[in-house]
């Protein structure tokens, strides 16, 4: 398996309604990052803070900036270190990275 290139693939595809996190992630956010926490609703996340609407993406995926216009484009995630069990865990199936054309394999 190759190493993650950053292509943002699986985080566009889950990164929306796709994705949960525990309620321990969630009361962690709460304590430690209300800047997480703040796309919170009830036990479910990322959600607009203003208007309570479900997000179609995760609000912490970046695409990072390019030395060269022509290269393709790679995404970091801003709550790395803190980011939800589902991505941390991603991937966990060889048939899932192929159904998702994850560009490790």
């Amino acid at each position: 398996m190759k190493d993650c290139n950053q292509c943002g693939k699986c985080c566009i595809k889950y990164g929306g309604e796709d994705l949960s996190a525990t309620k321990e992630e969630i009361d962690l956010w709460e304590i430690f990052h209300p800047e997480i926490f703040e796309y919170v609703k009830g036990e479910e996340i990322w959600f607009d803070p203003k208007s309570g609407d479900r997000l179609k993406k995760c609000p912490f995926l970046e695409l990072a900036p390019k030395a060269n216009p022509l290269e393709a484009n790679k995404y970091t995630c801003s709550i790395y270190f803190n980011r939800p069990e589902d991505c941390r865990l991603y991937p966990s199936l060889i048939p899932e990275m192929i159904r998702d054309e994850c560009e490790m394999i």
